[in-house]
């Protein structure tokens, strides 16, 4: 029956023509950790957090769940770190300032040195040596820490700088969330550091871990755990419940699919989210009843964030197979990358009454797919000229567009512990899947400066190679957010507006019109012409102060 399934489940593709594969993956270096969490924070830089294990690379006479992942020598530091990461999440301040939040408590038998990681809050400031050396993470578990303890939250970056922290569990459950944190927090503190209760994430229990949470234009919040979805405002406190997701869908851990805002345009930054994957399956049922061989969604709703877009409701689509513990990416093109995952099966490990190994998943999808936003109805998906891997990404993998382009992938580890001898082992080789882009000459935007306020038209110059079509050219914003658990908290783009010079050597570009379109603090400005894709050039839109911050720019009306 397994053979059986295999066949059925084999990657689906694209009718079409001879044309060969342009993507490529290449296989470059391993973590030393598993990397279940990642987040780039320079551009040569990426922070990689696992849990307190075994892992082979060492720090301090014991393994290390830390690492900095230099992207140019493709090795990986390990961070002298003193909570346990496991679970967590992070992003990005305004200031630049990476902050991880939450964790796990300690656990037998390596409690040495590590504490308990529920509460801890870490700060990774900006780091300038292109190699990390001399940049650390600072925690101080006794005076810095959360208002209450958190395990599988999301975070995202707001409109002030700050980070917003939403969910998660106590406790270690080994499944459903049933001690759960349902409330919403902040770094820095507001409130008087009181966490705010959540009607929306009690009701969206048992199935509401790592809600995928996002910042609107008007700097309001669309968030969605497991079939619910509201708009929160900060500003008021209040929730507004929209429609829930078709056909009985669930998306957040323990059935994790995945969201992702669509790229925002000007000149009136139209929000929509696309939400993909899960499962069917009732979370009423016991997960002992369940099984690792339960088809996955390939059902993708989108929900255009207006009046009108409510009042419609979610716009059903199929992927091209079913998937879980899959991540999309918004490519600088516009484009989204659908990567990873398994066709079978769900999140956490050793609960379904046949796991394979102790993996809840199985079949993993190999194969990435191309999501066209602007593409008529029924026509999004590709993976025509898409590779396969070879390397299974299921639980506990992380994934992210980098600074020069390309897309980052590691991790995989759907067991307990560190495992070697099973089918899908615990995950230390790194890939890169590479665009098409990566082996042309391409344009390059030159001498962009560190920090730039919103609606601000800035000129830098620009080197475009013979050959290349002006005709196109789009200039995006990206945060490249944290990746985590089938989800890529603040990831965002941003369209810019964009004059070429008619001598081809400058362009002038304008920047967003305030802080709630693109929440301040670091992104990349990509510059994509008749295709091909620059290196990103690193900034902080704003003021670059420690958040709270004041808004900026001009407010739009919506």
């Amino acid at each position: 029956m397994r053979s059986l399934l295999s066949f059925l489940l084999l990657p689906l593709l694209v009718i079409g023509g001879p044309t060969p594969p342009d993507w490529h993956f290449v296989q470059n270096g391993t973590t030393g950790i598993i990397a279940l969490e990642a987040i780039v924070v320079s551009p040569t830089l990426a922070i990689l957090f696992d849990r307190v294990q075994n892992d082979p690379l060492q720090i301090k006479g014991h393994g290390a769940w830390g690492v900095l992942w230099d992207f140019e020598t493709n090795k990986a530091t390990p961070l002298d770190l003193r909570s346990d990461t496991f679970c967590a999440s992070g992003g990005h301040l305004s200031n630049g300032s990476m902050i991880s939040v939450g964790g796990q408590d300690v656990e037998s038998p390596y409690t040495e040195p590590d504490t308990d990681g529920r509460m801890t809050i870490r700060v990774f400031e900006p780091c300038t040596n292109p190699s990390g050396t001399g940049c650390t993470v600072f925690e101080d578990p006794n005076t810095l820490h959360l208002a209450t303890t958190r395990w599988y939250p999301s975070s995202l970056r707001i409109f002030d700088g700050s980070l917003m922290v939403v969910g998660g569990m106590h406790e270690l459950q080994p499944f459903y969330n049933v001690d759960p944190v349902n409330s919403f927090e902040f770094f820095p503190k507001k409130d008087g550091g009181v966490p705010r209760p959540s009607p929306f994430l009690e009701r969206s229990l048992p199935v509401n871990l790592f809600p995928r949470v996002f910042a609107l234009p008007d700097g309001k919040v669309f968030m969605i755990a497991n079939n619910q979805s509201i708009i929160y405002d900060i500003e008021a406190g209040t929730e507004t419940r929209l429609p829930d997701l078709p056909n009985g869908v669930r998306i957040t851990n323990p059935f994790d699919g995945t969201a992702t805002l669509l790229p925002l345009s000007p000149p009136h930054f139209i929000p929509e989210v696309l939400v993909c994957g899960g499962t069917n399956t009732s979370d009423t049922i016991p997960p002992e009843e369940m099984s690792s061989q339960d088809p996955a969604s390939d059902q993708c709703s989108r929900i255009t964030l207006t009046p009108e877009g409510i009042a419609k409701g979610w716009v059903v689509e199929r992927m091209l197979e079913g998937r879980v513990l899959l991540e999309m990416i918004l490519m600088p093109d516009g484009k989204v990358l659908i990567i990873n995952g398994a066709q079978t099966g769900y999140s956490a490990y050793n609960t379904t009454k046949d796991p394979i190994g102790q993996s809840n998943a199985d079949h993993p999808a190999f194969t990435p797919v191309l999501y066209t936003p602007d593409a008529p109805l029924g026509s999004r998906f590709s993976n025509q000229g898409m590779p396969a891997s070879d390397i299974a990404r299921l639980y506990h993998s992380s994934v992210t567009l980098t600074p020069s382009g390309n897309i980052f992938l590691a991790g995989s580890n759907p067991n307990s512990g560190i495992v070697n001898d099973t089918l899908f082992h615990s995950e230390f080789r790194v890939e890169f899947l590479n665009p098409p882009y990566m082996g042309v000459a391409r344009p390059a935007l030159r001498n962009v400066p560190a920090i730039i306020p919103f609606n601000h038209a800035f000129t830098v110059p620009v080197d475009i190679p013979a050959g290349i079509n002006t005709a196109k050219m789009q200039v995006a914003l990206i945060d490249l957010g944290f990746s985590s658990h089938s989800f890529h908290s603040s990831s965002r783009l941003v369209f810019m507006n964009a004059v070429l010079a008619r001598d081809r050597k400058s362009v002038t570009i304008t920047t967003p019109p305030n802080n709630r379109i693109f929440p301040p603090g670091p992104g990349y400005i990509f510059l994509t012409i008749d295709g091909v894709t620059s290196v990103g050039a690193q900034v902080i839109i704003g003021d670059a102060k420690a958040p709270p911050v004041k808004d900026q720019g001009i407010p739009l009306h919506f």
